[in-house]
């Protein structure tokens, strides 16, 4: 039986009843401090630094994954672009008072109907937790960006599992013949990942037990399971693995250790590791751990080695049998960093083809694919200092001379070449300039009438590549009629004066589209002076054609387009002049006094869409309110008329502000389009002086009271038309006689060079700093808010909505 405290590897061997037998450990002794110990311990605190960096790199690169996914999703949704959706998302996170990872997460979550937002819903729901829905995104998101399955393991541990408490993670890939291998890990020694590699079949572990029961099992120790794993003599505590699968098929197992004993177990918990479990499942479907034979991989991370290092193109071939077991083909797995396709063509275009797919020509006589196939069959290298390579570029052939050396190792063939002279350059050169011009060539012999076009040339004509080509003194039959005469022109002077010619017509293809073209061409003589062959090419030019057409349109419409504009301004200006004038006189409410002061835009293009309104309700309450709403011209001025309108009905319902919004909410959503907005709400009671207010992502306001400011402190909520469906938070405070509440829009406040924070700051500094309490109470308050406008500090151009609300 095998001792549970041994981890399996490649070279393990069986004992006489065939049953598999561990290797021992070796034992590892603690040596000497060494003399030095002053550059030990330098050497130990710099790898450590390093190794948070690197793990801080991570952390901030899964969360960048995450931040995008939310802008994409405002870009989706709200018709952004990518720069005001990411400036969004950051005012909306500091108007929230949470950082912007959370705010995303909690966006991906809302607008997300997948399992990760199923269990985050349940969980804050009954946890009240509410960074599980941000550890989960971020885990996702480690793993769409992660290169391989071991940094999944290390986002799945980093983002999910440590704030559990866990300290070790490994993903377990499954495998046909009932082995297991290391896909992934983190928290462990590389020493002991190595020695786990691979898990021979017939060797019991919790990950094969999670296999075979295809359900989690879980242990509060390695002793208490007594089954061998990965990690278990530096890991003593809990261990828990569960079944990674999609679509009911299962391909491996998470398996996570604890330092100490499991965590308390709970439906929420079990939920949380199945999604992980899933999440890597998928990482493994589309990132799979690689070759399962372990005895393989080394042999071809030598030979990776080996031809790595070589300073000339070389190949790796792997072969192709058919059914007879005879190669038929050779897949071309592996190419060195310095490979260079003697045609010209990229290594992409090489990598992962087949070698007669790639160079056909090598199928000749005596060519290249002879040559290989004799070193595959006879294991003798192959060498020629001298050899022909040819291959086509566009229907075109190449060839070269080139000193080429064929090797077998093992399973595997290796070509190695040094070419004579620069053709691979020129090829390639020719290459790019043929496709970033989309230039066609073609080369006609007006003797035995043999005509030959490069593929792009077909393609320009919308032929196929197995046409015949078109004669260039039968160009006009396929040209525009108007061009006939230009046409002929172009060709008395090239056929006739012998003279190289270029024109531009344009072309009708067989398929309706029609094309302009340049054309350009010169004779070419023999030594008699007769006139033996045309070369010459085509090139597409209708991009610059059609450029030249849009501009001169550009032009013509460029007045029509100001003069509207300037329209559409004026009749914003008008219509929020109508509705929210600059200024307006003290209201008495109740034993409220109200004053207002709205700034409009300096520039009349930037018409916003700012507004406020102060209401007596029937209910006895008043109602007061500011917003903004996104952008400038007429459709933010519209946009502000519905919402100003839409809660003033609303509000005669009765309703608490919290409430109000979350309708208000509902009516920019589906009955405006494309607008999104941010408020504060707010009733106030005259008998008891207590005010309710709630805030979609808007500014809080500020309490004036015995000479000091202070903001009303944060509460949450979205703003105003990003979901469908959202929640607010309600706030409470009972105001007293002299208090003074300022409600304003980020018009006041905001600047480009200043954290939104640090405005906040400034506006309740100036706020107390204002001029000694006047007498006349009506004039103290109009001065209260003079002040904070005459010193505002913003410097966006933005409107300005200031209301100032004064307790008698």
């Amino acid at each position: 039986m095998s001792d549970p405290q041994q981890p399996p590897c490649a070279d393990q061997t069986e004992d006489s009843d065939g049953a598999p037998v561990l290797p021992p450990f070796r034992a590892v002794g603690r040596s000497e401090a060494p003399a030095d110990a002053g550059v030990v311990g330098r050497l130990t605190s710099t790898v450590e630094r390093l190794s948070r960096e690197l793990a801080q790199a991570r952390a901030e690169a899964d969360g960048r994954a995450l931040v995008e996914l939310a802008k994409g999703i405002l870009v989706e949704r709200l018709g952004y672009g990518p720069a005001d959706a990411s400036r969004q998302l950051e005012d909306l996170a500091a108007q929230s008072n949470v950082s912007v990872l959370e705010l995303a997460a909690d966006l991906v979550n809302q607008a997300s109907h997948d399992r990760i937002a199923d269990v985050a819903r349940d969980f804050v729901a009954t946890a009240a937790e509410p960074s599980l829905g941000l550890r989960l995104r971020s885990a996702e998101t480690g793993m769409l960006i992660a290169d391989d399955v071991q940094a999944v393991a290390q986002s799945v541990l980093e983002h999910a599992l440590r704030p559990l408490g866990a300290q070790a993670v490994a993903i377990w890939s499954a495998n046909a013949d009932q082995s297991l291998t290391l896909a992934g890990s983190a928290g462990f020694g590389e020493q002991e990942a190595r020695l786990w590699r691979h898990v021979p079949p017939g060797v019991p572990t919790p990950a094969r037990r999670a296999l075979t029961e295809r359900a989690a099992t879980a242990y509060d120790s390695p002793d208490a399971a007594r089954l061998p794993s990965i990690g278990q003599r530096d890991i003593t505590g809990g261990r828990l693995a569960v079944p990674a699968g999609v679509g009911g098929r299962i391909t491996g197992v998470l398996e996570i250790c604890w330092p100490n004993g499991l965590p308390p177990q709970s439906q929420s918990l079990q939920r949380q590791f199945e999604t992980l479990a899933e999440l890597c499942a998928t990482a493994l479907e589309s990132r799979p751990a690689g070759d399962t034979d372990p005895a393989a991989a080394p042999q071809t991370a030598e030979l990776l080695e080996l031809i790595h290092g070589l300073p000339d193109p070389c190949m790796v071939l792997q072969p192709v049998f058919d059914t007879a077991h005879l190669p038929t083909d050779y897949l071309i797995k592996h190419v060195n960093p310095r490979f260079v396709d003697f045609a010209g063509r990229p290594r992409t275009a090489i990598l992962g083809a087949r070698l007669m797919e790639a160079y056909p020509l090598a199928a000749e006589s005596g060519g290249l694919f002879e040559k290989i196939e004799h070193v595959l069959a006879t294991g003798e290298p192959f060498r020629s200092p001298a050899m022909h390579l040819a291959a086509l570029v566009d229907g075109v052939p190449l060839a070269t001379e080139a000193a080429v050396n064929i090797s077998r190792h093992g399973t595997q063939v290796v070509v190695h070449w040094r070419t004579m002279d620069g053709t691979a350059r020129v090829a390639s050169l020719l290459q790019h300039a043929q496709r970033l011009g989309r230039i066609g060539g073609f080369e006609q012999n007006l003797r035995s009438g043999e005509i030959a076009w490069n593929d792009t040339l077909f393609d320009l004509y919308g032929l196929a590549h197995t046409a015949d080509p078109i004669s260039i003194e039968h160009l006009a039959a396929h040209a525009h009629a108007d061009d006939e005469h230009t046409i002929g022109r172009f060709l008395r002077t090239l056929l006739h004066h012998q003279r190289p010619a270029s024109t531009a017509f344009r072309l009708k293809r067989a398929d309706g589209i029609a094309r302009h073209i340049r054309v350009v061409a010169e004779p070419v003589l023999n030594q008699d002076g007769r006139l033996t062959a045309i070369r010459g090419a085509y090139q597409d030019v209708s991009s610059q054609h059609w450029t030249e057409v849009a501009l001169a349109a550009t032009r013509d419409q460029l007045a029509q387009t100001e003069q509207q504009s300037a329209e559409r301004s004026r009749l914003a200006l008008q219509l929020q002049h109508a509705i929210m004038p600059p200024s307006r006189g003290p209201l008495e409410l109740h034993d409220l006094r109200v004053a207002v002061r709205y700034r409009p835009a300096e520039k009349e293009h930037l018409v916003g869409g700012d507004w406020y309104d102060t209401v007596d309700l029937p209910s006895g309450h008043v109602l007061l309110c500011v917003g903004d709403v996104a952008g400038h011209g007429i459709d933010a001025a519209t946009g502000m008329v519905a919402l100003r309108n839409a809660l003033r009905g609303l509000a005669a319902t009765g309703a608490g502000p919290a409430q109000l919004l979350s309708w208000l909410n509902s009516v920019t959503h589906h009955l405006t389009e494309n607008v999104t907005a941010t408020a504060v709400c707010a009733l106030y009671e005259p008998g008891t002086r207590l005010l309710r207010w709630a805030r979609a992502g808007h500014l809080p306001p500020l309490l004036l009271r015995d000479e000091s400011a202070i903001h009303l402190t944060p509460i949450s909520g979205i703003l105003l038309g990003a979901l469908d469906q959202a929640d607010y938070e309600e706030g409470e405070i009972e105001l007293q006689s002299g208090d003074t509440l300022m409600l304003y829009t980020d018009g006041l406040i905001e600047r480009k060079d200043r954290s939104l924070q640090a405005s906040l700051d400034h506006l309740r500094i100036t706020a107390q700093a204002h001029a000694p309490s006047r007498s006349d109470a009506v004039a103290e308050l109009e001065h209260r808010l003079d002040h904070l406008l005459r010193h505002s500090s913003a410097d966006t151009d933005d409107d300005t909505c200031l209301i100032g609300i004064t307790v008698q």
